[in-house]
């Protein structure tokens, strides 16, 4: 007896110990609710001096499930870091007035936008002006006397009828809209109301704003030209809404109120920057020659609009987020250049060096090229820099360079969770494309522990646009897949961004088409190593992404399993029902349905499904104006017709950014998972992999 129960008790802690030891190592996972914990830095702003830096520290609120921005500001000399601003609702969009005794913000009293002023000396802060609409990037003039900023202004709609007057107490229903404009709802806006985007001045000492426009179709991106003139970016046109990206650089005269174009061509000039002397104006844009994808150069004009000069026509990259160098001699820009985002400095005669390549990290849900930076307006030649510095182990920190390829990172937002975490190792490869041997850029996320045993499921995950790009920056839904045992895949197939013009304009008049070859041969390459197994491959995308998914499961049957979200299904819909429906028939096909239908047709993934065996989960936002979700129900529909196993996940709330709250990107990645696992075999019966054949 006395025997067994020694055995028993042995028995009793080994169960024990298992489970404890099985507790463990799901503790060092990255589980879902991990989502929560997680910080990023986003919008350094360095002050004039360079001496202290604040930013935007972004978290998840699990009460009130949104990502929330508080303020923040490091002191760069001795690396100290305090909150400025928090526990108010979101703050963001700071700037530094002129000489830094100030600094400019944006937050919400009492449910209501405002625009607010704190003296970095006293801590005091006072409400510049309460606003009825959210002000978008308020401006210092450069005395520091004025701001200025853009601000949606309502309108009245069109009216074809008056109705009569509802008896007192009568439940009558809601009057009708009407509606004359092309574009009538726009994704994360949805139906939207009558008005444009206006510029406002007010006294930096707080008042009255003074509304300087009235534009037909509204203007952004406002910048002082002196302290009496500003410029912005606009259409000024009749039926602007026929040319979508149209779009010139005006000056607008603070006297007069006189609104001037400065730029005339065909084709979109925006982002305007002021020289800090006032006499140049740098801006972003190209001539439209009518592509889906047309690649986005640096010009630099005299401020009267004269002689304008293209700095980067032998640059075979995409320039974006542009500053003025302190000195005057030239301009700051960031640039995706092969799936990292490079900050470089250009000079006025078109020379280029590169300050850093580790910008990014802020896209947080998926590995995007994403990221910000800012320039201490006092330094000279060599100014110091505050940006986003992307890793593939953490979100955005905040990192501050001289220029000198040297930088520093100033924060650490996530080492309290992620370094007792078992996270995914990520492993860059490049691949030759079955189709024509161009070199595929691709990033493998390892599971903890992995093995290349062949016997590993496999996650394709690609990325919408189709014109972005993926890079080693973090992605927690990528490490979610990671922590399930999945080796994830993430590909910058031809149309992806930062590889040259040419590669992006691959997919012109054939998307989807031959970027199909480029992702089924990394899988490939996946394969042959002996990473995966090839009975356990799986595959999904948002957007772009759900494009691809959709039409791979109609081109192979080599994939267990598919997830397409929020994908385009039938281009003639989404010419004809999207927010940018103009944009897709004059840029991407060049033709409207009705002129064109075999075009229209070919590359829809709707032609393909008659060829569908796969199961496939098909997901979309019920609040999705981008990809709407009638796209998404139409092959849910067409898949269940031809009893194709699938599901439709709809997303209560959600716009195109399907996982905007932190428990939408947990319920999007845990549900395609579990589609997933309903599908998969066990390791056990994946066997080794043999080699490879080519699959369609």
């Amino acid at each position: 007896m006395r025997s067994i129960l020694l055995t028993l008790s042995l028995l009793t802690l080994v169960n024990i110990d298992s489970v404890l030891a099985e507790e463990a190592d799901t503790s060092r996972l990255f589980t879902s609710e991990r989502v929560f914990d997680l910080e990023y830095a986003d919008d350094p702003q360095i002050s004039p001096d360079g001496r202290f830096i604040v930013y935007a520290r972004k978290s998840m609120s699990k009460l009130k499930d949104r990502v929330v921005s508080d303020l923040w500001i490091i002191d760069t000399k001795n690396g100290t870091q305090r909150p400025l601003i928090s526990g108010q609702g979101s703050s963001s969009s700071a700037r530094w007035s002129p000489n830094g005794d100030r600094l400019l913000y944006v937050t919400s009293t009492d449910g209501k936008p405002d625009l607010r002023v704190r003296f970095m000396d006293t801590g005091e802060s006072f409400s510049v002006a309460q606003l009825e609409h959210s002000p978008s990037r308020p401006v210092w003039s450069p005395d520091a006397k004025s701001i200025a900023f853009t601000m949606f202004v309502p309108s009245q709609g069109l009216a074809l009828a008056t109705a009569p007057k509802a008896p007192e107490q009568a439940e009558w229903a809601e009057p009708v809209k009407v509606i004359d404009d092309l574009t009538f709802r726009f994704d994360g806006a949805g139906y939207l109301k009558k008005g444009h985007s206006e510029v406002f001045t007010v006294s930096a000492q707080g008042g009255t704003p003074r509304r300087i426009t009235t534009s037909d179709n509204g203007l952004s991106g406002v910048q002082w030209l002196g302290n009496d003139q500003v410029v912005v970016a606009g259409n000024e046109v009749e039926d602007a809404e026929l040319d979508p990206i149209e779009s010139e650089i005006y000056q607008i005269d603070l006297g007069t109120l006189a609104l001037t174009a400065l730029t005339q061509r065909d084709g979109p000039d925006r982002s305007p920057a002021v020289s800090p002397n006032g006499r140049s104006i740098a801006y972003l844009g190209y001539d439209d020659k009518l592509k889906a994808y047309q690649q986005t150069d640096l010009y630099v004009m005299p401020a009267d609009g004269s002689e304008p000069k293209n700095l980067t026509q032998d640059f075979d990259r995409s320039i974006s987020s542009i500053a003025w160098r302190p000195d005057g001699k030239g301009i700051l820009a960031q640039v995706g250049v092969d799936g990292e985002i490079h900050l470089i400095s250009i000079d006025l005669a078109g020379n280029r060096s590169t300050l850093a390549t580790d910008v990014g990290g802020t896209s947080f849900g998926r590995p995007y090229g994403s990221g910000s930076f800012s320039v201490a307006s006092n330094g000279g030649s060599q100014p110091k820099i505050a940006y986003t510095k992307a890793s593939t182990e953490r979100p955005a920190e905040v990192a501050m360079t001289t220029g000198a390829k040297q930088s520093k990172t100033m924060t650490d937002l996530n080492s309290d969770v992620l370094d007792y975490l078992d996270m995914a190792k990520i492993e860059e490869i490049s691949v030759k494309s079955r189709h024509d041997q161009r070199d595929i850029e691709a990033w493998v996320a390892l599971p903890p522990g992995f093995k290349a045993d062949g016997t590993y499921p496999m996650i394709l995950e690609i990325h919408g646009g189709p014109f972005a790009m993926y890079g080693p920056f973090f992605g927690a839904e990528i490490q979610r897949y990671a922590a399930q045992g999945y080796v994830t895949v993430y590909v910058n197939p031809r149309g992806s961004t930062g590889y040259g013009e040419e590669f992006a304009q691959l997919i012109d008049l054939a998307y989807p088409g031959n970027d199909h070859d480029d992702l089924m041969s990394v899988v490939d390459e996946l394969i042959s190593k002996q990473y995966v197994s090839d009975k356990r491959l799986f595959i999904t995308g948002g957007s772009g992404g759900g494009v691809l998914t959709a039409w791979a499961v109609g081109k192979t049957q080599r994939f267990a399993a598919a997830a397409t979200v929020k994908p385009v299904i039938n281009w003639t819909s989404m010419a004809l029902s999207a927010d940018i429906a103009r944009f897709v028939s004059r840029h991407w096909l060049r033709a409207q349905p009705w002129e064109d239908p075999e075009l229209y047709w070919r590359l829809s993934p709707l032609s393909l499904v008659g060829n569908v065996k796969t199961p496939t989960l098909v997901m979309v936002g019920e609040a999705d104006w981008r990809t709407p979700a009638w796209e998404a129900e139409q092959f849910y529909t067409a898949l269940k017709v031809q009893k194709v196993d699938t599901a439709l996940v709809r997303v209560p709330g959600a716009s195109h950014l399907i996982a905007a709250r932190p428990s939408q990107l947990i319920a999007k990645v845990d549900n395609i998972m579990a589609w997933f696992a309903k599908y998969d075999l066990k390791p056990e019966d994946a066997g080794s992999s043999e080699q490879v054949t080519t699959s369609k």
